[in-house]
């Protein structure tokens, strides 16, 4: 099936089989491998991107459902060199732990913040409450977002 789409500001236009999921488009035809594949049921959020402004398992997007679609995942964020502030505040606050998370983590926070720019806590937890983290207890990461909005 041939998809136009557009990931991290970039055009594709790929003859791409409909039964791959988005997070195989990303990691095997286009190189991105900062989304990540935990457990390929949209239960732990590890392959979170933003697509059309919302975050989604990238897992659970399939290929045919992306066309026509602008995909940012966590490559997307760099600019010029340079880190994203939530990811510089993810850094910072020691919101990383093992990594595996992270970029899922940071995707979800990233489409909350461009929702609503200040959340209180209990948005922030809600923002990413499809994301899993098994090392960080939540309170990084919790920190970092705050942060972030704040430094805005």
């Amino acid at each position: 099936m041939k998809l136009n789409f557009v990931v991290n500001t970039k055009k594709y236009n790929l003859d791409i089989n409909p039964a791959l999921r988005l997070l195989d488009v990303l990691r095997d035809h286009l190189n991105m491998t900062g989304t990540k594949e935990g457990c390929g049921e949209g239960e732990c959020g590890a392959c979170t991107v933003i697509m059309n402004g919302k975050a989604v398992n990238s897992c659970l997007v399939m290929a045919s459902q992306i066309n026509g679609k602008e995909i940012q995942t966590i490559e997307g964020l760099r600019k010029n060199g340079e880190m994203d502030l939530l990811q510089e505040k993810f850094v910072e606050h020691g919101a990383i732990q093992c990594g595996f998370c992270t970029s899922g983590m940071i995707m979800s926070s990233k489409a909350l913040l461009t929702e609503n720019p200040s959340p209180d806590d209990e948005a922030i937890k809600q923002g990413i409450e499809g994301n899993l983290c098994r090392c960080s207890g939540y309170v990084q990461i919790l920190n970092a977002v705050k942060d972030a909005s704040s430094a805005k």
